[in-house]
């Protein structure tokens, strides 16, 4: 007996913190299913609290999901800290590893050890489980191949198909998507999301894109009554709904259904404000739907949500001054409240700025707003950066700078981009061009090579 009553002592502490975590919520204690069900209800303040206080103890679970809010903060800081956080758990949890992963190579000013580091994650949680790592980690080779010498991507994805991995499947459209040969495998492409479009709702959209460039009419109606079902059955959610609309309003993919898109978001509108502002930007493309006070009173409920995507376009609006009096005032106010969110809105207050709407020109915020524009993927802002510099436009001429953005504009593929891009290479004196093209090339580091990258089934990177 004398032995059995020291271990009791020993153990009563353990004893205790047994029964609390048991009875956690009950006393305020920190509980993991609390933080869940305020996550839920959108109280991420209480949330926060519990897995704070449950990370704190070392509970792995309660790691990863302080790391998720903090990168959902997404400021510089927040996304320090979730780093961090992430770290914590990366010996016990793949799902750890997977986001961290997922983290790093989203960075956009990731160095290569960073990227060599989040492809290390991402394939260590996908060997382990983890199946949304693969199409994250296929991006990041198609996006550094720098990083990454003698990876052969399509290699690699044939590997995993073979192995049973449907999500080697929709890497395999990506690739397609990336290398520019999509049109060439519509068939493996419908077959491919035929068989997994219960499962992978992007099937859906890639579904849709393939009748509507294949004019598949009986096809693509089929595919809309069953996303619809799916959808009033909330197997398919309202976002995919929105991008099927996408699809069928793309002149560019085929003979576009605007009618059939508008109904798909008009039926989803109510429950989902986002499709407010798709509605009215389908009656911007196609002014025969509807009239600009219909227009007006969808970007109103877009606003009245909050949404980025309605400020844009009401300041594209006042800016252009086609459907509404022009109002550079009003365009840069709207335009401003989209900015740090939509690529496009800083491009026109570069155009703004630039072009001396408000009165005079500002060549500090144009250069600004035009770069944060083009290192998002707007090519349109890289070929007013090389207009600025090549003419002088605000700012004084300068043959290095106009040379690196004439040459990122080259993909716009017209031909002023090539005119400007020949003529300022002429014009770039021998001294100069070593250094222009050292900027290039640190230029493209910085954009990570995103510029094919930018596809539907990112939304699979969950």
């Amino acid at each position: 007996m004398a032995t059995i009553a020291p271990r009791l002592m020993h153990a009563a502490p353990l004893l205790a913190l047994s029964l609390a975590v048991t009875l956690a919520g009950c006393a305020g204690l920190p509980d993991e299913r609390l933080a869940a069900e305020a996550l839920k209800r959108g109280d991420t303040s209480i949330a926060e609290q519990n897995y704070r206080q449950l990370a704190e103890l070392g509970y792995t679970d309660a790691q990863v999901g302080l790391a998720d809010l903090q990168v959902a903060g997404g400021t510089p800081q927040d996304l320090e800290k979730a780093e961090r956080t992430y770290r914590l758990a990366l010996d016990e949890s793949p799902r750890a590893k997977a986001r961290l992963g997922k983290l790093l190579a989203s960075k956009v000013d990731a160095s290569p050890a960073e990227r060599r580091e989040a492809g290390e994650l991402l394939n260590d949680a996908f060997t382990a489980g983890e199946q949304s790592s693969l199409l994250p980690l296929v991006m990041l080779y198609l996006q550094y191949p720098q990083d990454f010498p003698g990876m052969n991507v399509q290699q690699r994805i044939s590997t995993w198909r073979q192995q049973g991995h449907t999500q080697a499947d929709l890497a395999q459209i990506l690739l397609y998507r990336t290398q520019g040969d999509y049109d060439q495998h519509l068939g493996e492409i419908e077959q491919i999301c035929q068989g997994l479009i219960a499962e992978a709702e992007v099937c859906y959209v890639e579904l849709a894109t393939v009748y509507q460039k294949q004019g598949q009419a009986d096809k693509q109606k089929a595919l809309l009554q069953r996303l619809m079902a799916g959808y009033r059955s909330a197997v398919v959610t309202p976002q995919r709904v929105d991008a099927v609309a996408q699809v069928l309003a793309d002149a560019e993919l085929g003979k576009p259904d605007e009618g059939k898109a508008q109904e798909l978001l008009e039926a989803i509108a109510p429950a989902y404000p986002a499709a407010w502002v798709s509605l009215a930007r389908l009656l911007y493309d196609y002014p025969g739907l509807g009239d600009i006070e219909t227009m007006m009173s969808y970007l109103d409920n877009g606003r009245a949500a909050a949404l980025p995507r309605a400020e844009l376009l009401l300041g594209r609006l006042y800016y252009e001054g086609k459907l509404v009096p022009q109002d550079p005032h009003k365009a840069e106010e709207h335009l401003r409240k989209a900015a740090p969110s939509e690529p496009s809105a800083n491009y026109f207050l570069g155009q703004l700025y630039i072009r001396g709407y408000l009165g005079d020109i500002y060549p500090q915020k144009a250069l600004d707003h035009l770069l944060s524009a083009a290192r998002n993927g707007q090519i349109n802002a890289d070929f007013a950066l090389a207009q600025m510099y090549s003419q002088g436009k605000g700012v004084i001429p300068d043959p290095v700078n106009a040379f690196v953005f004439s040459q990122l504009a080259l993909p716009k593929n017209t031909p002023q981009a090539t005119e400007l891009a020949s003529l300022v290479e002429q014009q770039l004196q021998p001294a100069q061009r070593t250094r222009a093209e050292q900027l290039l090339r640190e230029e493209r580091q910085v954009r990570g090579n995103v510029l094919q990258a930018q596809t539907s089934l990112q939304a699979q990177n969950q």
